[in-house]
This record gives C-alpha cells, structure tokens and sequence, in this order.
C-alpha cells in the first residue's frame, strides 16, 4: 500500500494517479446505476448523486485549503506562532512587496483594456471581409499555446547578446535595432520598462480571446438596428461609436472583467521569463517564492488572501453584468 501511495518515484506518481482516475470512474459508475436502476428514485436522491460528488470535490479541493490559507495567514513562518496582522503589514509597508502591488496593479490597468481594445478593432476591421476566418485564426492561434510556451517564444524575441564584433543577435527585436543603426537593449533587466515588455506577452494571448469573444456580439446585433443606423446617416466611426459599442456593452464587461481575472493570477509569464528577478515579481509570483522557496508559509499565505480578496469584486461585478444582461433579454 505504500508503494502505491508514494510519490518518490515517476512510476509511482503515474500508477497513482491512474489509481485515482479509476476510482472516480468507478464511483461515478456506482452512482449513476444506482440512480438508474430503481424505477421510482425521490428526488432529492437523484439530486444528492448529482450534485453530491461535486460539492465534495468543491469542499476538499476549494473550501477547505482556502480556510486553512486564511488560518496560515495569521501566523508566522513555520506556522505555529500567531502573529495576527503582522504578514498583512510586511505586504503593505515593505518597500520589496510595494514594487510587487505595484507590479501587479499596472498589469490589471493595461492587459484587459489593451487586449480588448485590439481584440476589439481588429474585430471590427475584419468582420465581413474576404479573408475574415483567416484572419480570426491567426489571432487566435496564441489562445492555443500555453502562457509557458508563449514566454519561452517572446523570451527568445528579446534575447540580447553584447554588441561585439563576431557576436551575431538571435533575439528578433535586438535583431531589429542592430539593423536600423541601434545598440542592442537588455530588455527583461532594465528597470522598469521590463514589466511593459513582460505584459506585452499577456496581451498577445488575452487579443485573441478577446476578438472572438467581441465578433461574435458584432454579429449578433440585428440588421434592422444597423440599417436604421445607416438611414440616419451614421457611417465609419460614428456606427462605431453610437451603435457598435453600446450594443455589445455586455460582452465588452464580461471580456474585461474575464481578462481582468487571468491577469491578477498571471504567474506562468513572469516565472518563466524573469522568474520575478529585477523589479518584475507580482502577486501571485511572489506567493509561489515566499511559500516554496523562502519557506515563509506565513507571509505566503497573506499574499494567496490578498490576491483572493482583490478577485472577489470583479467576480461579483462580472456576475452582476451578466444578470443585467439576461434580465435585459
């Protein structure tokens, strides 16, 4: 029973977590015949059978770590000594962590609205066109490769190498300074433009996302609505501004705040590129590096509740939108 409850080896995590996937099959199965065989089941035991696994999958995998990230919050490095507010304090008032709030913010200000601004135009700009799915696919094609794959790509675009004579740039964008007569920059170093160039990335993956999203409601706006417009005289921007956008307020909120989201749990980036080094780190990256690397599980946990505390109001807004948006139907 230990050998397979272990986790020392790679054989070992394997058969273990096939063990797991066969055991949920298998108690699903349990479940679903024994709702379906009796003919006459009450209600609330079909409910119970449904709903059931979820909500303790919900209680063991969500409620319960967050209670116990919230308890670690409140007490200190090794977990045993209460400490009340102190980690709360250290987040706020240490000049280290004040650059990662810092870092955070201007990432939540400029990746929903630049991502949705392009998604947006460019929505607009190829909507009807003759090589509109083309189009659409290759600004969706970032959406397809994971955040660690995408920093390994913009990693190598602003790779540099010291300008010396035999010393050749394989970084494109040093590439591309080298040739209009510019000396090479360090770009993920130099502080603090290296965040602007670490979200540059988010908004090549967030664009795509958000252009789908956003053609799909241009879509969706009725004809008659258009042509009245067209009527009255209204064309370029004007359709734009006074027909297009207030038409698709609702999936420009739900675009927004999703975006909003990704970018206050955004980790894969700077881990990979920069791993938080030279004034790049931001919440969630610096949870991960108090926690694992810093053993200071207290601190860590602070940080995992403040980055909950800062979702919850965009979540609720996105919710509030969403029913107005039904009710309105």
């Amino acid at each position: 029973m230990d050998w397979f409850l272990g986790t020392d080896t790679a054989t070992q995590k394997l058969v273990g977590m096939a063990v797991a996937i066969l055991l949920f099959v298998v108690v699903m199965g349990v479940i679903l015949l024994a709702v379906d065989r009796p003919r006459r089941v009450p209600r609330w035991v079909v409910v119970a059978a449904f709903v059931g696994p979820a909500l303790l999958l919900l209680a063991f995998g969500l409620v319960y770590p967050g209670i116990v990230t919230i308890r670690a919050s409140f007490y200190d490095k090794a977990g045993s000594t209460f400490v009340g507010l102190d980690n709360f304090v250290t987040a706020f008032t240490n000049e280290q962590f004040l650059i990662v709030l810092r870092n955070t913010a201007v990432w939540v200000l400029l990746v929903p609205v630049a991502a949705t601004a392009f998604g947006l135009i460019y929505a607009v700009v190829v909507d009807k066109s003759r090589w509109e799915k083309l189009a659409k696919a290759l600004v969706f094609l970032p959406m397809a490769i994971s955040m660690v794959g995408a920093s390994i790509i913009w990693k190598f675009v602003y790779e540099f190498r010291p300008d010396q004579p035999g010393v050749n740039q394989i970084g494109l964008l040093n590439q591309l300074l080298v040739w209009l007569g510019i000396p090479p920059q360090q770009f993920l170093i130099t502080q603090p433009q290296n965040t602007i160039f670490l979200i540059v990335v988010l908004i090549w993956i967030q664009t795509g996302f958000a252009m789908t999203l956003l053609a799909a409601a241009i879509r969706a706006i009725p004809d008659d609505i258009v042509e009245a417009a067209r009527l009255d005289g209204l064309t370029g921007l004007g359709m734009f501004r006074y027909i297009t956008v207030p038409s698709i307020r609702p999936a420009l909120v739900v675009v927004l705040t999703t975006i909003a989201i990704t970018t206050l749990k955004v980790f894969d980036i700077v881990r990979t590129m920069t791993g938080g080094q030279f004034g790049t780190s931001v919440v969630a990256n610096e949870f991960y590096t108090q926690s694992f690397r810093q053993n200071n599980a207290g601190l860590g946990a602070a940080l995992a509740v403040i980055l909950f505390v800062l979702v919850i109001p965009i979540v609720w807004y996105n919710i509030r939108q969403m029913r107005l948006s039904e009710d309105v139907r």
